[in-house]
């Protein structure tokens, strides 16, 4: 399955971490848009002068990781689609480029499920995404959200426990599942 990450489930960074994480399980393949990640970097910025800087690193690790996720859509594709919020036919231009089968977002209401459909595609809200994913796989989600939180906590120098950061992440059904 070919799953189209848009920039809202890519930056933050849990979040970010536990769908490549999953993919890296091979449960999925990832795919992405080189305005998508643009998007990620200029979002940073938010964090102070670093965060772009930062992101723009994390952006060239990543691309360096899968190198096969960033796709291009051809000239004209996006002048023959329409979505509620036109700064979001990009995403949907890269998913039709990329043969995607899903949009992860939490942007419901940008991407009408007739719409997405007409190009063969659906979408699906990033918690319900994962959750699918455990309940097909367990021992690989499990596996990929332990990585997760050793990353977390290496990087924070804080404790987490898996529940609140997955939680924080916008995945409360998925952390449930998991510290059940």
């Amino acid at each position: 399955m070919k799953v189209l990450l848009d920039t809202c489930v890519i930056y933050p960074t849990v979040l970010r971490e536990m769908l490549l994480q999953v993919a890296g399980q091979g449960l999925y393949t990832p795919l992405w848009s080189p305005r998508i990640l643009e998007e990620w970097a200029r979002a940073a910025r938010k964090l102070g002068p670093e965060g772009e800087a930062q992101a723009r690193a994390e952006i060239a690790l990543t691309r360096a990781a899968w190198p096969r996720a960033e796709i291009t859509p051809p000239p004209g594709l996006e002048a023959r689609l329409w979505l509620p919020d036109p700064d979001d036919i990009h995403v949907l231009a890269a998913a039709i480029a990329g043969s995607a089968d899903v949009i992860v977002t939490v942007n419901a209401s940008d991407f009408p499920r007739g719409t997405l459909a007409e190009e063969g595609l659906s979408r699906a809200d990033p918690d319900a995404f994962l959750l699918g994913h455990w309940q097909a796989q367990p021992e690989a989600v499990s596996f990929a959200a332990t990585r997760v939180l050793a990353e977390a906590r290496r990087l924070s120098d804080a404790d987490w426990a898996l529940r609140p950061l997955l939680k924080k992440a916008r995945l409360p059904r998925l952390a449930k599942a998991l510290t059940a």
